[in-house]
């Protein structure tokens, strides 16, 4: 399961450190557009997130998670072989589609085996794995490029996966019996969708959530040409973002720490709060060249991750709260939508690199203020709220 949910870990931070190399074979007369490899794979997530649940429990675990796995490792060939630039985001945007399977079903198969406090331990282990991927995808990364180029990463996708198809066939059997599946049904999906939208909390949620995830990909999107162009660490990029990385895993254990003395809204107001003042005064201290010290850079970078793991779960949380009779289509809705709406906010942003750091810190500080604007409007909706 861990192997599964860390798919997606892998598949966006082991690129990081070639996306110079992609930019120079496969669009060199427009190399900003490099990191688009990014958010194509987050996008065909977030359309497969949508789907992968509801399939999940009408045709079983197992087939979904292979049909996905099998996906994700055609297309991961697709972009291995392929010489142009547009193919690879199309076969990004596949990849992302088969990945969401085997992530999202994940979840579902645990919750299958196990209930209560052995599904609290099963999940606290594959969330504890997944935490530590991007600690160390982006060096793998680097050293697969070292030997095998750009391309030799697409193939230890491929590889990854088959090994985790191989397991899955052999060790894991059906987990949900034929009795218990629920037919596909797009009008009680449609209406699922409805009811979600007319509530204002998990709308707000769902607002804030977009904007949170947005910070995230567009820092990601970012992050390398900044460490390349204007810090010349270029080489020593994957040590310094997965121990960064690495770092800031800690915020979902403070999380866990803080969100029961303060509450969710409050936790998430306060992060988003933070990071508006960090960004304000990383853009305000930049030199005339357009950066800053680099262990200010760092410690702000650090911060992102950091506000990521204090607020995008709890936004889950809040979204999930008033549909728990729709749970199932309610996680894949709110994935789905967040995930989707947010790669297609930090693609464009992405593109904006000049050189400086002031699009990627401008960029930030403008969402992570709407998030705080949309917050404290949902206190007020919630203040008006019967009770129930």
């Amino acid at each position: 399961m861990a192997m599964m949910f860390a798919t997606i870990a892998f598949s966006i931070d082991a690129m990081l450190p070639a996306l110079p190399d992609i930019a120079r074979e496969l669009t060199p007369e427009e190399p900003t557009r490099a990191p688009l490899i990014m958010t194509a794979f987050v996008l065909g997530m977030g359309l497969g997130t949508f789907f992968a649940g509801p399939l999940s429990d009408a045709l079983g675990r197992r087939s979904v998670m292979l049909c996905g796995a099998t996906l994700y490792i055609a297309a991961s060939a697709v972009a291995w072989a392929s010489s142009s630039f547009e193919v690879v985001l199309a076969a990004r945007i596949v990849q992302g589609i088969g990945a969401a399977g085997p992530r999202v079903v994940s979840i579902a198969v645990i919750r299958d085996l196990y209930a209560g406090r052995e599904m609290a331990k099963i999940v606290s282990i594959v969330m504890m794995i997944f935490t530590l991927v991007p600690g160390f995808a982006p060096t793998l990364g680097y050293l697969i490029m070292l030997e095998y180029g750009w391309r030799g990463i697409f193939a230890a996708f491929i590889v990854f996966s088959v090994i985790t198809v191989l397991w899955l066939g052999l060790r894991l059997p059906e987990t949900l019996a034929p009795e218990n599946r629920r037919p596909l049904r797009p009008r009680l999906m449609i209406s699922a969708v409805g009811e979600m939208f007319a509530h204002p909390i998990v709308r707000l949620s769902i607002i804030v959530q977009t904007l949170c995830m947005s910070i995230l990909f567009t820092v990601l999107m970012m992050i390398q040409p900044v460490y390349e162009h204007i810090y010349d660490k270029q080489d020593t990029f994957h040590f310094w973002f997965g121990g960064i990385a690495l770092v800031s895993a800690i915020a979902s254990f403070l999380n866990a720490m803080l969100v029961v003395r303060l509450g969710m809204r409050r936790l998430i107001t306060m992060a988003l709060a933070v990071q508006i003042v960090l960004s304000l005064t990383v853009i305000l201290h930049e030199g005339a060249q357009g950066m800053t010290a680099f262990a200010i850079f760092a410690l702000w970078q650090a911060y992102v991750f950091f506000q990521a793991g204090l607020t995008i779960g709890n936004l889950n949380a809040i979204a999930m709260e008033p549909m728990g009779h729709i749970a199932g289509m309610a996680a894949s809705v709110i994935g789905a939508v967040s995930t989707v709406l947010a790669a297609a906010i930090a693609s464009p942003i992405g593109l904006l690199f000049d050189g400086t750091i002031r699009p990627l810190v401008g960029a930030v500080f403008v969402l992570a203020f709407l998030a705080f604007i949309v917050m404290r409007y949902m206190g007020r909706v919630e203040a008006r709220l019967p009770a129930e």
